[in-house]
């Protein structure tokens, strides 16, 4: 019979959110949220194929495992081990396709590297494809373009470890209506939303659900930003959890800040669980956001609108980005005041990137702006800033991140969100905790964060006395610490290293969210 092995590369540009700032006692490794990526592609592999999926952000890679065809798929910050992993791959013989939204997005880097190139979604390509796999008739290149996601299978859990993976996944849309200048999520999915069935969206939820998740993220790049089918869905999630009140899934997404707004959605968010939103707040410069497109970010003002989320018990991730044309070195400071005052707690601060294929990169091309080659270092910058030097932005992201995260100011944010954080309507009050191996490892970074001086000890004791005077927040505190964990252990890393620039630093990758 065909073989196949689907391969989840390690990230080379390494972030807070790899696998290997959550090591175990058996040397094997955690992942924040599990790969749908390789889940989905090996639900399209038809019957009757031996089918190996090997995520590298947890395990290593098996080369001794006899296949057919290997299948790589990733993101930008995987690019070079894309290519390394193709390299070995192809010297073992084996025929190596490689896909995924990096592909779709450098196709001219990814071809060398591949015997088969797959552009586009698999949906539709599906069929096709593996019928010329198994007939030995395949073409070099082959594009799915955007496909119609109700095509897409239940993905194949069964297949991948799930037991070293804190949050389940789950797509239920594609796409993003929103233009930001320097999004590159809109140049392979699109700008117009496709949509899931809400059926399929709860078969998936009852497979996540039965192989042991209490936590999903919905991958979407902009959940809530079609209202009548987010209500829909939100709606299915309430009756869903309320069926499995004794033990229900909690929820993290991406949405656009201008949701403060809409206080039913919120009410509809917080009531079916949706504990966390990922956000793309960007900048608090207005006319930064201007320059970028982001106007959705402009229709409330930024305080009002992450205070607002917050007291309806929903807590945020936010990315925010310096290096717009409108910034200057001011912009370190007055965005440490912002959140400092503000609920904020995971935070990825960043400088901007021209990512290839986006409007940025052509204007900054066009331009003469353009660094190549530099960006996939530590703090570094790949285009020539208007207001300051590349050094002085790489080195005011560094400094930023670092005040940020010390334990003074983690604990200020912290207190915040526990005083604005409003009541649970939903069932997963009668359940503030998390259990099992899931639940011990949290246990286990809490306590190591406690053991590392006595400012961290007297921020943690601090925090968990303030959260258990308001229990509903606990969750939300709970779950940053475990963030808060990684970032620390990447500032190690770092630091040990000397800041050689091989050693990864804690900031969060950057985030194209609407």
């Amino acid at each position: 019979m065909p073989s196949i092995h689907i391969v989840n590369p390690a990230a080379t540009f390494v972030s807070y959110a790899t696998s290997d700032a959550l090591p175990d006692n058996d040397g094997r490794h955690w992942t924040f949220t599990a790969n749908l990526a390789v889940t989905t592609v090996a639900a399209m592999v038809p019957a009757g194929w031996d089918i190996r999926i090997t995520d590298e952000q947890i395990e290593p890679i098996d080369f001794e495992f006899a296949t057919d065809f290997v299948a790589i798929t990733g993101q930008i910050t995987q690019r070079r081990r894309i290519a390394e992993l193709a390299g070995i791959f192809r010297g073992l013989g084996r025929t190596v396709l490689i896909g995924g939204p990096f592909a779709t997005l450098d196709p001219e880097f990814v071809r060398p590297h591949a015997d088969i190139l797959v552009t586009g979604e698999l949906e539709e390509l599906a069929p096709r494809l593996f019928a010329d796999l198994e007939a030995g008739s395949w073409q070099p290149s082959y594009d799915g373009g955007r496909a119609d996601i109700r095509l897409s299978p239940l993905p194949r859990w069964d297949l991948y470890p799930v037991d070293r993976a804190e949050t389940g996944a789950l797509q239920t849309t594609r796409g993003c209506p929103f233009d930001c200048e320097f999004c590159d999520v809109i140049q392979y999915q699109g700008r117009k939303q496709r949509h899931k069935t809400v059926e399929q969206v709860i078969a998936e939820l009852d497979q996540l659900y039965a192989y042991g998740f209490r936590q999903t993220f919905l991958v979407d790049d902009n959940f809530t930003v079609h209202r009548q089918f987010a209500r829909t869905t939100l709606q299915a999630f309430i009756e869903w959890n309320e069926r499995h009140a004794d033990d229900p899934m909690r929820f993290t997404t991406q949405a656009s800040l201008d949701i403060a707004r809409d206080d039913e959605m919120l009410a509809l968010c917080a009531a079916a669980g949706l504990r966390v939103l990922f956000m793309g707040i960007e900048t608090i410069n207005d006319a930064s956001l201007r320059e970028t497109n982001k106007k959705q970010n402009l229709l409330m003002p930024t305080l009002d609108a992450v205070r607002k989320i917050a007291s309806h018990g929903i807590s945020m991730r936010a990315s925010f980005i310096v290096g717009f044309d409108h910034d200057d070195a001011s912009i370190f400071g007055h965005l440490y005041e912002f959140l400092q005052a503000s609920p904020l707690l995971d935070l990825s601060v960043g400088a901007l990137t021209a990512s290839k294929a986006t409007r940025l990169y052509a204007r900054l091309k066009k331009e003469g702006r353009l660094l190549e080659g530099l960006w996939e270092r530590p703090y570094a910058v790949n285009f020539m800033p208007a207001r300051m030097s590349p050094e002085e932005l790489s080195a005011g992201v560094r400094k930023l991140t670092e005040d940020l995260f010390a334990p003074a100011a983690v604990e200020q944010r912290m207190l915040n969100l526990i005083e604005l954080y409003g009541p649970d309507p939903s069932v997963l009050k009668r359940r503030a905790g998390a259990g099992g191996a899931r639940g011990r490892m949290a246990l286990k970074l809490i306590a190591g964060i406690s053991s590392r001086g006595p400012a961290e000890a007297q921020m943690v004791s601090n925090v968990l006395s303030a959260a258990n005077r308001k229990p509903e927040a606990l969750p939300a505190i709970l779950s940053f610490f475990s963030s808060y964990a990684k970032v620390r252990h990447y500032m190690d890393r770092e630091d040990a290293a000397g800041h050689s620039g091989e050693a990864a630093r804690a900031a969060m990758p950057m985030a194209a969210v609407c």
